[in-house]
């Protein structure tokens, strides 16, 4: 059995999973899940059971557990391993029972077609001291005030269950590299709370195995792990150890350890929103096992500490919205009751201020720079703006190291390390600035990150990534806090406000041009004529490919492969063209306005959709549907087309969710489409409702890219507002804003 060879310039590649090789303290049995024959073995099959390993190969289960228990024939482990893989093996986990006198667990688990049977060592009256322990953890964890208390309050907990020399909460930050940011110590032990660690510890492929193995064990460094036996013909199909909870380690991991002196390590994964946010990582400085159950109960601890991080941290995002969203209310509510947009950001005393965290703002509007708080100077600003002007193509710009991208920002990185630059009209140079302010930070590693490799005394590579961990600072200049999603979105919206407010004040202060308005009537009266004229000939291509198909019974496969792919393409082009129309004569189309109750509506087209897209798990959910005025089949389209993006772009998520919520306020009716589907990059801003454009992330799905043109196209002729707030992975909302009658 042959594995790649791994060095440091690889390790990240190392195939961790396939080691071939399991730790001292557990027995490896991998059997087939049909025939229960054992196709792998530990080595230290006799060290545990008194058999050798190798006379045991291909042979069944049912002979192994025979053989060990001769004396006792009443044993019937392979019929109840077989009773498991019915009825679930995490109801069996763990099987107690002995091997050669003393008290075992067996755990199940399986890989590929195999089922694997590891067997780790147990104690009689571990049970009674757990349950009670567990109960009281929890309690003390949940009632952590603040979240850093909670996690200060996990790894005391932690400590007191498994019994280790240091337990620290690790948490990932969005470059890789870790953080500890709790630490519970054995006494005279030297503390690593706030130290960081380079990325390259803990490599990629280790991180996506710790989200599917929540916890993971090294119980001795120095125990020499047993090597994997295996029949001929398997002897090029290394066993996949993904779920195994006695898989050997990296040899590069383990001289890691030992360079810092740990002896044992144990961790539990914490997974918030789906991701790796961290670790309970633990170190004891001599050889420590930790029983399954006392493993399983530290994770379930890590899973509840997940839980409130994703809570903690998720109300805390919904605070600081919140609290920005009031802030650009109210400026807008302002501008409609002064008519001004410059009285309403400028004039009053840090008003725009409110929407974010910056200290200081600028707003370029109608040739002029107004400036809010220590800002740049205008020239400095204006230098911005022309540099924004040459290369930035989004509407919402944002950086926390300015001076990387933008060398004369060095002038004034004390008061603009960070910038937040909202695009009102990229066509006449008009933007809102916001500004953070350089902050000089120490980060304290453990050892140079930028040294990762380590020389033995002859000057030669050695397999641990480094060798030193003394605490090595590092100065960050040019940098500011970074901006938040909570300050994004809040400025993406305030954009759209603002963007709306100066459209109703464009008859009065920007009069349009009469020729463009002309030219732009011509060009869509053409687009309608060009597309109602593609539908015959389309129509005919389509007609002679079925007639074909249909009537030559001489055409081989090929050929007909060649018809069925006209037929689909014509298909498509003719739902191209009705969008296309759909879209042109949006424009041309007097509104019949009406007051509209929306419920039916809204259930109907559910109903349609749901169907149409055969989603029988969705979750639907559907709060508040307050009436709105408008044209009943404009705005019937625009929730179809909402709804229907909603329904497709999450019906690959576990389980799909759609959420409609409408809600009446002094002055508008506002509804939200929220789903938890593949999302949207908010970088792209308000692109996605340009005319045929599509998102990278959904070219799988089926679509032209006109839906959310026509949205637009009408909600601006119902003088309403569109916007979203969305993250990759993890959905979408928009919201629409309809004036009340």
């Amino acid at each position: 059995m042959s594995y790649p060879v791994v060095n440091l310039t690889n390790c990240d590649k190392e195939p961790i999973h396939i080691l071939g090789k399991v730790q001292a303290h557990g027995l490896l049995i991998a059997a087939d899940r049909i025939s229960f024959e054992i196709a792998y073995i530990s080595e230290n099959c006799k060290e545990f059971t008194g058999l050798d390993a190798a006379p045991l190969l291909g042979h069944t289960l049912s002979y192994f557990f025979d053989t060990l228990y001769k004396d006792n024939p009443e044993q019937t482990y392979a019929q109840v391993i077989r009773f498991g893989l019915t009825q679930g093996l995490d109801n069996l986990n763990p099987i107690k029972l002995q091997l050669k006198g003393k008290l075992f667990h067996l755990i199940l688990h399986t890989s590929d077609r195999f089922i694997v049977l590891e067997f780790e060592p147990t104690s009689p009256d571990i049970d009674s001291q757990l349950q009670q322990l567990v109960g009281s953890s929890l309690t003390q964890i949940l009632e952590g005030g603040t979240l850093q208390e909670t996690l200060q309050r996990a790894a005391r907990q932690i400590k007191e269950l498994i019994r280790y020399d240091r337990v620290m909460i690790y948490k990932f930050w969005e470059d890789g590299h870790g953080e500890v940011v709790a630490e519970e110590h054995a006494e005279g032990l030297e503390p690593f709370m706030g130290l960081h660690y380079p990325a390259s510890d803990i490599p990629r492929q280790a991180r996506e195995l710790y989200k599917i193995n929540l916890t993971r064990i090294i119980a001795d460094v120095d125990a020499e792990p047993s090597g994997i036996l295996t029949m001929p013909d398997e002897k090029d199909k290394p066993l996949d150890l993904t779920h195994s909870s006695i898989r050997a380690v990296s040899t590069i991991h383990i001289q890691y350890l030992k360079n810092m002196g740990v002896q044992a390590s144990f961790s539990v994964s914490l997974i918030a929103n789906d991701e790796l946010w961290g670790l309970i990582a633990c170190h004891n400085y001599t050889p420590r096992f930790i029983d399954y159950k006392a493993r399983q109960h530290a994770k379930l601890i890590g899973q509840v500490l997940s839980s409130s991080i994703q809570y903690r941290e998720g109300q805390e995002d919904r605070e600081e919205s919140q609290a920005f969203r009031n802030a650009s209310d109210d400026i807008i509510r302002r501008m409609q009751k002064d008519w001004s947009l410059v009285d309403a950001v400028i004039n009053q005393k840090n008003f725009l201020l409110r929407i974010t965290n910056a200290t200081s703002a600028a707003l370029i509007f109608e040739g002029k720079i107004y400036r809010v708080g220590d800002a740049p100077s205008e020239e400095q600003i204006q230098g911005i703006v022309e540099w924004l002007q040459s290369g930035n193509k989004r509407n919402l710009y944002h950086t926390n190291h300015l001076t990387a991208l933008y060398s004369p920002a060095d002038a004034f990185r004390d008061k603009g390390s960070g910038l937040l630059a909202c695009a009102i009209s990229k066509e006449l140079g008009e933007y809102i600035l916001f500004f953070k302010p350089e902050i000089i930070t120490t980060v304290k590693w453990a050892g140079n990150p930028e040294k990762p490799l380590a020389t033995d005394d002859s000057g030669a590579l050695v397999l641990s990534p480094r060798r030193s961990f003394e605490v090595w600072s590092q100065q960050v200049e040019g940098t500011s806090e970074k901006w938040s999603k909570a300050e994004l979105n809040a400025v993406f919206k305030f954009r759209e406000d603002l963007v709306h407010f100066i459209n109703l004040k464009a008859n009065e202060i920007r009069k349009l041009n009469e020729k463009l308005k002309e030219a732009y009537d011509e060009l869509d009266t053409f687009s309608f004529t060009i597309s109602h004229d593609l539908k015959t000939p389309i129509a005919s291509i389509k007609n002679y490919a079925e007639i074909m198909l249909e009537d030559n019974t001489q055409l081989d496969e090929q050929n007909k492969h060649f018809l069925n792919r006209i037929i689909i393409s014509a298909d498509k082009m003719n739902t191209l063209i009705r969008e296309v129309l759909e879209y042109s004569r949006v424009s041309r189309t007097l509104l019949q306005k009406q007051r509209i109750e929306m419920e039916p509506v809204i259930r109907e087209i559910t109903s349609e959709l749901v169907a149409a897209y055969k989603v029988h798990n969705l979750d639907l959910t559907i709060n508040g549907t307050p009436g709105i005025l408008g044209d009943r089949v404009m705005l019937t389209q625009v929730f179809t087309n909402l709804l229907s993006n909603a329904i497709k772009y999450s019906s690959r998520s576990k389980p799909p969710k759609v959420t409609i919520e409408g809600k009446e306020e002094e002055t508008q009716v506002i509804y939200s489409i929220r789903d938890n589907g593949v999302g949207i990059d908010m970088n792209y801003g308000g692109h996605i409702f340009e005319l045929f454009k599509r998102m990278d992330n959904v070219k799988e799905y089926e679509g032209s890219g006109v839906g959310l043109a026509i949205v637009k196209r009408i909600m601006e002729k119902h003088n309403a507002r569109i916007w979203y707030e969305s993250e990759p992975g993890t959905g979408t909302i928009f919201y629409l804003s309809f004036e009340k009658d």
